[in-house]
């Protein structure tokens, strides 16, 4: 059989033909690179989301404690020291309930610090996906 007449040896159509499937894998290739990168874009994007979510959750938490805690000192306070005041007097009724206050403070800030500890600001699943990625494209085919 004989190729149409192109006035190209045969050697040269088959090679041409090589050169746009080349052309349409290198197409598909970075179309699925651009897709690949768009999807990573966004599971980075919901991961930061997430972890901000949390950070408000605990900060409105903190803001929460700190609110009750003021509440419940002044009130507590007032019927704290005048309660002790009957015993040891005004001013040591008043130190003692600042005492007791502080107590509770640093007990509130230590337990909203170690939740504030456990958000992470790294998108830590986009980050090893990326990884993986990476890896894929040096080693497609292992």
């Amino acid at each position: 059989m004989s190729s149409p007449d192109t006035g190209l040896p045969p050697t040269a159509t088959a090679s041409t033909a090589d050169q746009a499937s080349l052309g349409e894998l290198v197409g598909d290739l970075t179309q699925d690179l651009s897709r690949l990168m768009r999807q990573e874009l966004e599971l980075a994007k919901a991961e930061i989301r997430e972890e901000a979510a949390k950070a408000g959750k605990a900060a409105g938490m903190l803001g929460a404690a700190g609110f009750a805690g003021y509440m419940t000192a002044v009130l507590l306070s007032f019927a704290l020291a005048f309660g002790l005041a009957y015993a040891v007097g005004l001013g040591w009724a008043t130190l003692i309930v600042a005492v007791l206050w502080g107590i509770a403070g640093a007990v509130l800030y230590t337990a909203g610090r170690s939740r504030l500890k456990t958000v992470s600001p790294k998108p830590e699943r986009t980050i090893e996906t990326l990884k993986e990625d990476a890896e894929w494209a040096r080693h497609p085919t292992g």
